[in-house]
């Protein structure tokens, strides 16, 4: 029965599957040599009929998910992550923590920023007290680029509710990251506090922001009054 669901919902996705949006995915996603997603491989199955296989597939099995999320095949990934979303929303205390620990032992398999944007906020998120966060600060020690971006985006779901701790925490350790997709990470996410708290976000900035990525800075002031984001910008704060 297992392989026959498997099978079945690999046949559903293939047959979403466009050559042209393929060949568009591969370029889009930085597939090529040097780049951060060096050798990936793409169907050409865009997103929103993706998300439809996965409501049509509820019911597929932990085991098959994440004998999905091992594949070759960046949709197939992003299905197997869609499904564990769902099942962590939709399950019980038990499930959601099996579902938490097989997430954290396959992140070798979460390998680019959509992976990691439509899953760490849903599934790492509600594991991770604000005032536990011992598995995001291990995330954000990792030498694997995802792992880090995986524990700035975690902390999304803590913004939401209006606990910022974590977001503050993780992103002074990311502060002198080298990669370019984290700058971008930690930005977005010290803008997603300034949209609820101004004040909490700018204590941040006074702080880091002679110091901090140009590209994290320019993320993080992005919805800033004009003048404000120069003031920044100059550092003359």
């Amino acid at each position: 029965m297992g392989d026959a669901s498997l099978r079945a919902i690999r046949a559903a996705l293939r047959a979403e599957a466009n050559k042209e949006d393929a060949v568009h995915l591969q370029r889009f996603f930085k597939t090529g040599p040097g780049e951060y997603a060096e050798g990936d491989r793409f169907l050409g199955v865009r997103v929103p009929a993706t998300r439809r296989v996965a409501r049509a597939h509820r019911s597929l099995s932990l085991d098959d998910t994440l004998s999905l999320l091992r594949s070759e095949w960046h949709e197939e990934r992003l299905l197997a992550l869609l499904l564990l979303v769902d099942a962590h929303a939709r399950g019980t205390d038990v499930d959601r923590a099996a579902i938490y620990n097989a997430y954290l032992a396959h992140t070798r398999y979460i390998d680019n920023w959509d992976l990691v944007d439509s899953s760490a906020a849903q599934i790492v998120g509600p594991h991770v007290l604000p005032n536990a966060i011992g598995p995001l600060e291990q995330l954000a020690r990792s030498q694997h680029l995802w792992e880090r971006r995986i524990a700035i985006i975690a902390t999304s779901y803590w913004i939401r509710v209006g606990e910022f701790a974590p977001t503050m925490r993780i992103a002074e350790m990311l502060l002198h990251d080298s990669h370019d997709l984290i700058h971008k990470a930690v930005g977005w996410m010290l803008r997603e506090v300034g949209n609820r708290s101004r004040p909490v976000e700018e204590a941040f900035l006074r702080t880091h922001c002679r110091v901090m990525p140009r590209t994290m800075l320019r993320y993080a002031i992005e919805k800033f009054p004009e003048r404000l984001r120069k003031t920044y910008l100059a550092g003359a704060v």
